[in-house]
């Protein structure tokens, strides 16, 4: 069945729903409205408000209660409605989620699935488009996910419902509708660590993930680069030895995110291979990000988040080192 990523993901939600008892939908207007993006359209209709119910404008009581939620035997999947916005229950994520399981030596555990828009790319405001993946990464026991497309969407959701350990399901906003996937309508899992390699290719390595996907994608086709392209999927953990092996193979690195360049995820995976490949390179490791300061005003983001032109005049500086 043909679906976008916003139908994927209710699939998913509905599926969960419906194996699991224990799952509950909690967030600011999930219910009645069924979200922001719609994304949960229907399924308070369908489970009731027992099972998917709205909450008040409280980030980190949102978090906090899922935590206890958790704690007590249900498997909440709280909704954030932006990123931007959940700074405000950073602390219960960092400081309580992912601590609990070490904490208590595995005798509590935390499953909870965290979900959340991210990126820009829609002319948003500054707090609806941040890319904070990196923050969230760098925590240990807390699982980052982000997926590029309909079918991994709802594929690595329905995984990340069979984990006993706090899950961050990164959405891409701009990739919610803009294209649509075959995905089945039966239950299936995307694995949790394994990326994907979307392209093979033998002169270059090229790692991306969320809204970068069709944009690399794109470049890589228009150019008929022989380009390897790696979706991550996953942030953390990162498959590392995907990455290596590809590098070992292609001789290249080029590492592409909507992020911010500075301490984010591609300085993440360009030390990786420095430390795993660096005798198998055949140029420097080169990043097309975001620069790092505040995401602008709408007016400004196609300046600040990478375009193909910029994708494009680094395969070119790569391919001719």
């Amino acid at each position: 069945m043909q679906m976008n990523m916003v139908s994927a993901i209710n699939n998913a939600l509905d599926t969960i729903l419906k194996q699991d008892s224990s799952a509950v939908i909690l967030g600011e207007d999930v219910g009645k409205d069924g979200g922001v993006f719609r994304v949960t359209d229907g399924l308070q209709a369908k489970f009731g408000e027992d099972r998917v119910m709205d909450t008040p404008l409280a980030e980190s009581g949102i978090l906090g209660a899922s935590i206890g939620m958790a704690m007590a035997g249900l498997h909440p999947i709280p909704e954030i409605q932006f990123a931007g916005f959940m700074y405000l229950g950073f602390d219960q994520l960092v400081s309580h989620a992912a601590r609990y399981r070490m904490r208590t030596r595995s005798t509590l555990t935390v499953p909870m699935i965290v979900r959340t828009p991210v990126s820009g790319g829609v002319r948003a405001l500054e707090h609806h488009s941040e890319s904070p993946e990196a923050l969230y990464a760098h925590v240990g026991g807390l699982i980052v996910i982000e997926p590029s497309g309909p079918y991994d969407a709802k594929g690595l959701l329905l995984a990340a419902a069979k984990l006993k350990d706090p899950v961050l399901f990164l959405e891409p906003t701009k990739l919610y509708r803009l294209f649509k996937e075959e995905v089945p309508e039966q239950a299936y899992e995307v694995p949790i660590g394994k990326a994907n390699v979307a392209r093979q290719g033998s002169a270059l390595t090229i790692v991306t993930y969320g809204t970068m996907v069709p944009v690399v994608k794109n470049v890589v086709e228009s150019k008929k680069t022989d380009a390897e392209i790696i979706d991550l999927r996953t942030i953390n953990p990162l498959d590392e030895d995907t990455i290596v092996q590809s590098v070992k193979k292609t001789t290249r690195l080029l590492i592409v995110h909507e992020a911010p360049l500075s301490f984010g995820v591609g300085a993440e995976v360009a030390a990786r291979v420095a430390e795993k490949a660096i005798y198998e390179l055949a140029a420097p490791i080169i990043r097309v990000a975001s620069p790092s300061f505040p995401y602008p005003d709408p007016g400004y983001e196609r300046f600040y988040v990478p375009t193909e032109k910029k994708v494009a005049d680094a395969i070119d500086k790569i391919m001719s080192s």
